[in-house]
This record gives structure tokens, sequence and C-alpha cells, in this order.
């Protein structure tokens, strides 16, 4: 064989540049033997056609049909042969533009190697890894069914009273209601397994499938067709569910259920599950803001937020009775988190890894502060995906002990062919999640995305997001009393939700008892509202024991009550010197009625 014969392309490069060795050794990881490198030092001699000054200039990708590309042609066409990378050769072939302004960037780290390669050092580190995911999915995937797990369970135990035929709002009436407004057309806008049985049977049953189901993904089988199962029966129940199912924490569960089944199919998934986070994060920092609500915007919100959140726990007591400048200082920190830092959510790997400690920073501290469910593990659970393998001591050992538990690798590592369907996916999940973020943001519209948006919306796949825009600055508490004669009133106490003025504050999270929480909204306004408050209260005059089940204290054992009422009381923490001599958590006045008193007809 000739010395000058190539038996496939060749890539020659500056071997005495620092910046072009770093990624050199980067793309030989991405195209193993599909590519042969060297130094124009130690080659450059059998190509005299190219001098060492072109060669210094830029590097060449020397074909065996000896074509020679320079510059960003070079570099595309060598990303090319790697998996999943093609996309910028094509663009740089195909589109108006893109040649000059790749070569004119390229010409533009050429000349500034030195700078660059300190960039490349502080943002990518150095070696810099392929970035694949095997460990993070593998982990994420685990995660996923244990908050699978902990979702259908709390729903699960509270299901009947909730929705159950003898339950405040039940299922049945709900989808018949719906079939006789809508027609056919409520299957679409209301997916849901219930259309199929309305019984508390197939209630029970779905939860408890879904239990089981969720255990099998936590210990590692790892079945698309199951998290495309947890997904549909989780929807089901959120579709079902009405005002009980109707939290943010469930529509993201959802939303990363949805794209756990694409999971392993290509890398662009990860990408969408970082984009989901981006936009999670967010928003919940732009609707703060974009809401005009004062206390945001004069950094006095978060202790309104620890006294008057829905289910403070122990800590928010004590971290309210902290100085206004901790408080104000705390806003500042969350602002950062929320506003600056899910940009970095997208960068390069060491501003990711930065990310991700300040946004589990933050969780952690809501999680002890207050009690939101599986809101903060599932935001911890998509942090997983901002470590690549490489972040873990040796990645390939921790893979070969897991892999045999997954029957799968699980992970997201590339094909060996492109694969188009996880490029059109991922693109109409950016095109059409832009416009929903854009449409909570400002007053862009295109009437077809709305379309778009309007026909997916019951499935819940792609979601709005915004925790906490308008800080509620008091807190009404709905208290509900009952009574024999309408002299003697006793009130009937919630597992978990402000009462008794001498209980303290509860850690129940990751558990959500969704009617206190429901209760909280309905203390926000009035009964016309929130009309199941008097479902509820008629299901305590009848003495429903699946309601009952739902509260803490039932002062009615025997029979229920003749009349049942509501008041509203306005509670606040107490001070240190209130709690030293009354050992009460809270404080409270009334301030009227919520339901005047109401009896069974016929009683």
């Amino acid at each position: 064989m000739a010395e000058n014969s190539l038996d496939r392309p060749l890539l020659v490069f500056d071997g005495e540049c620092p910046f072009c060795r770093a990624w050199v050794d980067y793309w030989k990881r991405l195209t193993g033997d599909r590519i042969d490198y060297a130094p124009y030092q130690e080659v450059g001699a059998r190509f005299p056609d190219i001098s060492p000054e072109q060669f210094a200039t830029a590097a060449k990708l020397i074909l065996p049909n000896r074509e020679v590309r320079s510059g960003a042609h070079a570099v595309f066409t060598v990303l090319a042969t790697a998996s999943g990378k093609g996309s910028a050769l094509w663009a740089y072939q195909n589109l108006p533009g893109v040649a000059a302004a790749s070569e004119a960037t390229y010409g533009v780290f050429a000349r500034q190697r030195s700078f660059f390669y300190k960039a490349t050092k502080f943002f990518w580190g150095i070696p810099i890894e392929p970035e694949t995911y095997e460990v993070s999915t593998w982990f994420f995937l685990r995660a996923l069914g244990a908050i699978y797990l902990i979702a259908f369970s709390s729903f699960g135990v509270q299901a009947a009273g909730l929705i159950g035929s003898q339950g405040i709002l039940p299922l049945a009436d709900y989808l018949d209601a719906a079939y006789t407004t809508l027609g056919r057309g409520a299957y679409w806008n209301l997916p849901t397994l219930f259309w199929v049985s309305r019984s508390d049977l197939f209630l029970k049953a779905v939860w408890i499938v879904g239990i089981v189901l969720s255990a099998l993904v936590f210990l590692g089988l790892n079945w698309r067709t199951l998290r495309l199962a947890l997904f549909l029966l989780y929807l089901s129940l959120v579709t079902a569910g009405q005002v009980f199912m109707s939290y943010q924490w469930d529509a993201l569960l959802l939303e990363a259920g949805f794209l756990s089944i694409f999971l392993g199919s290509s890398p662009v998934i990860v990408k969408l599950f970082r984009w989901l986070l981006c936009r999670f994060i967010f928003l919940s920092g732009a609707v703060k803001l974009a809401s005009g609500d004062l206390t945001w915007r004069h950094f006095t919100a978060l202790p309104v937020h620890y006294e008057t959140q829905p289910l403070p726990t122990p800590l928010a007591w004590y971290i309210f009775q902290l100085p206004g400048w901790f408080h104000r200082g705390s806003v500042g920190f969350l602002f950062f988190v929320e506003l600056v830092v899910p940009f970095l959510v997208l960068a390069p790997r060491r501003l990711r890894h930065f990310a991700a400690g300040s946004i589990i920073t933050l969780q952690i501290l809501i999680f002890l502060t207050g009690n939101f469910a599986f809101f903060n593990l599932l935001t911890l659970a998509l942090c997983l995906f901002l470590y690549e393998d490489a972040t873990f001591e040796q990645p390939e050992k921790i893979l070969a002990r897991l892999a045999p538990q997954t029957g799968a690798a699980g992970g997201s590592s590339a094909p060996r062919r492109q694969a188009v369907f996880p490029k059109v996916f991922a693109a109409f999940v950016l095109f059409i999640s832009g416009f929903v973020t854009a449409g909570e943001l400002t007053t862009i519209r295109w009437r077809p995305a709305d379309a778009v948006i309007r026909a997916i919306a019951p499935f819940e796949i792609i979601n709005t997001y915004g925790l906490f825009a308008n800080m509620t600055t008091t807190r009404p508490e709905i208290v509900i009393e009952g009574s024999n004669d309408g002299e003697t009133w006793l009130a009937y106490e919630f597992k978990y939700k402000a009462g008794d003025l001498s209980r303290r504050p509860m850690f129940v999270e990751p558990h959500q008892p969704r009617l206190d929480w429901q209760m909280w909204f309905a203390a926000l306004g009035d009964y016309h509202n929130d009309p199941w408050t008097i479902r509820c209260m008629a299901r305590l005059l009848q003495g429903t024991s699946e309601v009952l089940a739902l509260l803490g204290k039932n002062p009615f054992p025997n029979r229920p009550p003749r009349y049942v009422r509501a008041l509203v009381y306005e509670y606040h923490f107490t001070t240190p010197s209130e709690k030293r001599a009354t050992s009460h958590w809270w404080r409270r006045e009334l301030k009227g009625m919520y339901v005047p008193p109401l009896a069974l007809r016929g009683q």
C-alpha cells in the first residue's frame, strides 16, 4: 500500500495546540475507529499540497478519495460519523448562510485558542468526556418508580372518600355529566380508564395496579410498556380526581412520566428532561415577578409564605421567627436559583453541576419548611440528568453491577444509526413547550400552536408551571362544626391542617392529604366558588365512613349530628413568648361564617 493511501478519513490537527488536542481526544471517543487522527507535525510531509501554515491555521480532514475539507466543514464531517451528531453537517451543506457563519466562528476560535482552552478547562474540564447517561438514567427510573409508588399509594388511601361512590365528588357523577355535555368528545377531553367502569372496585384496582407496577420499576424492571402503563394509570386518576388532583406536581409527574417512556431511544430525550427542569424552575420564578405581587418585589414574601402556606412543617414556625435580613436574603437566593440557574441547566458540564447543586439546595430547604407532597423528590430526580456518567467514579463498574438487575441497559447512549423519531418528537416538544412558556409570560400567540396546545392539554404531556405567583398574606382556615341542638357545636378535626391551636405542625410529605390541601384553597374564597365543600358537609351529616376516614377526629362517633356549619378563622403563628406562655403554635380570631348551619332534608 502506498504511503499516502488512506483506508479511512484522516483528521490532521496542530499537535502543539492544547485546545486542539483536548477536543481531538474527545472526538476520538465519539467516532471510534471511523476516523484516524494525527498531528500535522508528524504527517504533514505526506501531503505536500498543504503547507504547514495551512495546517496550523485550520484542521484538515483528508478523505480516502483525496478530497480535503477544512475548518468547520472538517469538524462537522468528523462529528457526522458519530451517532446522532450529523445535524451540523446537514445544516452546513443545506441551509443558506450556515457555512459562512460556521467558518467565521471557527476562525474566531482558531485565532483565540489559548482563551478557549482556558474556557474549555473551566466549563468542561480536561479531559472532555463524551456525555452518556446510563447511570443517571438507571437512578432516575428507580426514583421515578418510587415517586409513582408514593403518588399511587398516597391518593389510593384517600380515593374512596374523595371520588368513590360515597365520596365527596363521585367520579361516576362527574363522567356522566361530562358525557351529557360533550358527548363522545368527553372521551378525548377527559382521558381516563374509568370510562370502562366507574365502580369502587375498579377505582381500587387502578391504584393498586399502579402501586404494583411502580414497585416493579423501582426494583429495576426496565420495560417501556411499564412506564407507559404507569402514565396511563396516573393520568386516569388525575382526570377522575377533579379538584383533588389538580396540583402542579401531578402535572409534572405526568410530563416526566411521559418523557420517560422514550428514555434510551436517543440522547436527545435527556436534553428534553433538562428542558423540562429548566422550564419548571424558571417559570416558578418568572411568574412571581410577572404577577406584580409586592411581597415578592419587596423581598418580604418568605416570612408570609412560612405562615400562610397550606401545610407548614414545625421548622417553618422557627424560621418564621428569624430577622428580616435573613428572609430578604432568602428571597434573593430563591430568585437567583429560579431566574438565573435554570439557564445553567442547559450549559456545559461544570455549570450544569453548579445548577444541580443550587436547585438541590433550594429543594431541601423547601422540603424542610413545607409539605409539598412528592414535588421536591421529583425535582431532585430530574436533577440526575445534570450529571453525566463521567461524573461518577468508575461508571463502568457501576453499570456492571446495575445492568443485571435491569434486564436492559436503560441508558441514553446513542444508537449506532440516527433515530429519526426521537428528533422529530424533540422538535415537537420544544416547539409546543416554547409557545406554552411564552404564553404564560407574554401575549405572544400563534393560532396553529394554540390549537395543538388545546388538543393535547387533556393529556398533560406539556404543561405550564409557576408556584406561588401571588402570595396569600393572611391565613383563613375553615373549621367545620357539628351540633345536635343548634346551640352546642363541636369541631371536626382534620388530620394535618391547622386547627387545634396547641397541635404542632407536622411533617407529612411525601404523602399529600388532599382534602386538607383543598380546604386551604376553599378558605381563600367562599363556598359558591367551591361547591364541593357543601358535598363534604353533607357526607358528614350522613356519617359516611369513607369521608370520615379522611378526618382526624370525629366528635360524633356514635351517630352523625343533626346540623353542621363552617366558620372561618384567621390563623397566625404565635410569637416565642406566646408559645412559652400557652404552648400554642397558633393563635386565631373568628372572621365569620363560611357556610351557615345545614341539615339533611326531613330532619
